[in-house]
């Protein structure tokens, strides 16, 4: 009997990959295909020193040559071998291939599975650190509809031999995760780094499909990445699915737009189009290549220090209707989604905001962590091509503030009027000045007490959407202002 002590805190076994592959292979009913392409045979090596792996593993294969590749999984329409469509083509290839080869009358209770990645590790000048796609099909119960687990990552070493064994390490976690703590997703997601430490790979993308995940949200799995510390950003599209954010940023012109959107007003919508307008008006904006992205930093999410699940899902409802792609982050400062962005595209960008969050911007306070003060972090916020366009803003007596009376910190005035002068701020003039009074908090308390009127703030459609969906329902106290 194992000895405690009064004190002693309840810690989680964490099974050894030794212990999850062994599982693994002595149920005599899973069974299926590993394919790895890029880093090895990282992940398969686990379980064939496990032992028992003969029961398990039907093959395992690397079609490395990108011709022979192709021979087996086909050719992809841009050229690419590391991407997400691939490791669809390997995951459902694999499974076809179990299925017409091992027959169901033989093995009525066989659960089958393909496990594959494909992907790219450090380059020799160690300039890309490399990225790859991972992904699960399988059953947990014979003759049940295929379950999927999809995720991209972004290896961090600066070694591509540790990079091969992290990404072993991940697979394991994943097919073990996947058999053993499906009913769990959130939890599944925090397994995935079991024996591995946050500062070697970053997750920014999963997704699950199929039967045992019909009542799970990927958006909600995408708050739980940024929320864990898996990654700093993720993105979804106006259909609420989970999307690559270097598939959506690469290359492009970029407008963005941080809110609370809680919810979404006239205000957020104008301020949209009236910037947009302006932006794709700009020197070397090429309006077929803009994205627009209307960004919530995780702390505008959280209410009394935990995040509002719930609240999220509603104002990302609210902004998908709206047809906007949405990122999640955990950027408090500007410059900070600035330079996530600059990871993707050197082209112009634009930032859009009202005058509070410029005020803010120019608030020393927010910058004492940088050994270079409010300077570094200026520098990397408009180094780059970058301009901000400004939203007025009106205050009880119908004064109307903009970038010419804004006032920032004395000590802060001569560096404001060196960036107003060179053209980093500019002014939305052709603004709607009935909508100023509008405010999202007050908007908030209408809906909570019934008062009528809150429609009329609010951009067509949405009312309608917040009345069926019931959405809004929490404490509109606790709203917290964006920085």
């Amino acid at each position: 009997m194992e000895i405690t002590l009064i004190g002693d805190k309840k810690i989680e076994d964490i099974p050894s990959l030794k212990a999850k592959a062994l599982r693994i292979n002595l149920n005599e009913n899973i069974y299926g295909t590993f394919a790895e392409i890029g880093a090895g045979q990282e992940t398969v090596r686990h379980f064939f020193r496990a032992g028992g792996a003969s029961g398990t593993i039907a093959k395992a294969m690397s079609a490395y040559d990108k011709s022979f590749s192709d021979a087996v999984y086909g050719v992809e329409a841009d050229g690419r071998y590391v991407t997400e469509a691939r490791l669809m083509k390997m995951l459902e290839y694999e499974i076809k291939l179990i299925e017409e080869r091992i027959t169901r009358d033989k093995h009525p209770n066989k659960m089958f599975f393909s496990f594959a990645n494909t992907v790219t590790t450090i380059d020799f000048a160690k300039q890309f650190k490399g990225h790859g796609w991972v992904g699960i099909r399988y059953q947990v119960e014979p003759d049940q509809e295929y379950n999927e687990i999809t995720l991209h990552l972004r290896f961090k070493e600066t070694d591509a031999r540790l990079q091969q064994e992290t990404l072993g390490v991940l697979g394991t976690n994943l097919i073990y995760g996947a058999f053993y703590k499906y009913n769990e997703p959130k939890k599944l997601l925090r397994y995935l780094y079991d024996h591995l430490d946050k500062d070697q790979l970053e997750i920014d993308t999963i997704n699950f499909s199929g039967p045992i995940f019909e009542n799970v949200d990927n958006r909600l799995m995408s708050l739980q990445l940024v929320k864990n510390g898996m990654t700093d950003a993720v993105m979804f599209d106006p259909d609420g699915n989970n999307v690559l954010p270097a598939r959506v940023l690469y290359k492009k012109n970029i407008l963005a737009l941080r809110g609370s959107y809680r919810p979404v007003t006239k205000v957020n919508m104008d301020l949209f189009h009236k910037s947009y307008d302006m932006f794709i008006k700009e020197n070397k904006v090429d309006e077929n290549n803009t994205k627009v992205i209307f960004e919530i930093t995780l702390s505008n999410l959280r209410a009394e220090g935990e995040i509002d699940e719930q609240d999220f899902l509603d104002r990302a409802k609210l902004l998908c209707s709206l047809g906007q792609t949405v990122l999640i982050s955990n950027f408090q400062e500007y410059y900070k989604l600035v330079e996530y962005f600059s990871q993707y595209s050197k082209n112009r960008m634009g930032l859009a905001m009202g005058v509070n969050n410029l005020i803010d911007i120019f608030d020393e306070k927010y910058y004492r962590h940088l050994s270079g003060g409010i300077l570094e972090a200026f520098g990397k916020l408009f180094f780059k091509d970058l301009r901000v366009y400004l939203y007025p803003m009106t205050d009880e007596n119908g004064k109307i503030t903009d970038s010419e009376n804004l006032k920032v910190h004395p000590r802060m005035k001569e560096l404001y009027k060196f960036f107003k002068y060179n053209g980093k701020v500019v002014d939305i003039s052709d603004y709607d000045p009935t909508i100023l009074s509008v405010f999202s908090r007050e908007v908030l308390k209408k809906i909570a007490t019934n008062e009528p009127g809150w429609e009329n703030m609010l951009p067509e459609g949405i009312a309608n959407l917040i009345k069926q969906k019931r959405l809004f329902s929490c404490n509109p106290d606790n709203v917290r202002t964006e920085k």
